[in-house]
């Protein structure tokens, strides 16, 4: 039976992060991958391109039931430090919007760069390699591996969520943390489109494929980005982001012109042509299609001459405090990453070790840390995977 002082469940941005780090220390290393290939949310992530951080990451950024535990990890191993690696590879890279950083090239070359990283420092990549079984023994574990058995003082899960099971993704992690006595907060998808119910759909269904640029509301917490009407409801950055907050049976808001007074708009517009209709003056501010159906949805028929200001008003409402509520979201088939997880407050915030269970240690998107659309996702498995590594 072959021993390891490391042994990391998981080939992705934190699993490989961590293993590159722990063979930095000396530490003998085996990573294991279920998959045939490595890094695979890291290939078609960003269209190809890998939104590899963001920089403007902060705790803020992020979402826990702890919401001071991700703080150490993220000031020791920052955006900076990553950013760093990256330059000092040759990879070209860009920021595109909102602080986003992407390859110029590919996502590929994020993957060769880490499992460059993990070779240079010694580290053993098994692919296509499943854990059977996981057995706590006197100073570590015991892993029975679909092609034999290893030893391992220290033993990462890095193993990921549930979001996108076509690529194998599944709730491996959380079943070996309650296996050994750890909590979990209820796992549900993020960063996801919602769904609309059947007659919601039918009044929209001739928006879909429109887009606008959107505030987007639930509860006190607002994001202002591109909103996508689709054949099942509602996408794009704003509501991808929404969604990680939203809770089924709750109202959004969403304001599709948020910088246009609508109503002193529409008063100019009929002072100065009466006979337009209303969706003529919505559509010289919104796409056209999308101005039918609101003025069509508001019964807004006729002139702009024969609307009182309360009419304008109504108008005014059903394009900037259009509140709707979801039916549910897309799940995890589409969802970009899993909110909740193994509970923070069974983990040391600087090393991500089990309190309980010294040597076993819990990384990336598998604990209870979900970021932002842009970038977050990935800089927080960068800082959890660098802060065992430091550890294991």
């Amino acid at each position: 039976m072959q021993t390891f002082d490391v042994v990391v469940i998981g080939a992705g941005a934190a699993g490989m992060m961590c293993a590159a780090e722990a063979g930095k220390r000396g530490r003998s290393v085996l990573i294991v991958e279920h998959a045939a290939s490595p890094g695979e949310k890291i290939r078609i992530s960003g269209g190809g391109r890998c939104n590899f951080t963001n920089l403007h990451s902060s705790p803020k950024n992020f979402l826990s039931q702890n919401p001071h535990f991700c703080i150490s990890a993220l000031s020791r191993y920052t955006q900076r430090g990553f950013i760093a690696m990256v330059e000092r590879h040759g990879i070209a890279w860009h920021e595109k919007t909102l602080g986003q950083l992407f390859c110029d090239g590919s996502a590929k070359q994020i993957i060769d760069m880490m499992v460059g990283e993990m070779k240079h420092h010694g580290a053993e990549l098994r692919l296509s390699t499943r854990v059977e079984s996981i057995e706590k023994m006197d100073g570590g574990f015991a892993l029975a591996l679909n092609d034999g058995a290893v030893r391992t003082k220290s033993l990462v899960v890095a193993s990921g969520g549930k979001s996108i099971p076509k690529m194998g993704a599944s709730g491996f992690g959380y079943d070996v943390a309650a296996r050994f006595g750890l909590r979990i907060i209820e796992t549900r998808p993020a960063l996801v489109p919602l769904t609309f119910d059947q007659n919601t759909l039918a009044r929209l269904a001739p928006l879909s494929g429109v887009a606008v640029d959107a505030v987007v509301s639930s509860g006190k917490t607002k994001f202002s980005e591109a909103m996508l009407f689709t054949h099942r409801g509602l996408s794009g950055p704003a509501i991808l982001q929404i969604s990680s907050y939203w809770r089924e049976g709750e109202e959004i808001a969403i304001s599709m012109l948020p910088e246009t007074d609508m109503f002193a708009a529409l008063r100019q517009a009929r002072a100065e042509n009466g006979r337009q209709a209303a969706q003529t003056a919505l559509a010289a501010f919104l796409p056209k299609k999308l101005a039918q159906t609101i003025a069509e949805q508001a019964n807004a028929a006729g002139n702009l001459a024969d609307f009182s200001d309360k009419a304008l008003r109504k108008l005014e409402a059903a394009v900037n405090g259009w509140r709707v509520k979801p039916a549910g979201s897309e799940g995890y088939r589409t969802a970009e990453v899993t909110l909740g997880g193994v509970d923070t407050h069974d983990l040391d915030s600087k090393t991500m070790e089990a309190k309980s269970v010294p040597g076993l240690y819990f990384i990336g998107e598998v604990v209870d840390v979900t970021g932002w659309l842009g970038g977050y996702n990935f800089q927080w498995a960068w800082s959890s995977g660098w802060c065992a590594g430091q550890a294991a």
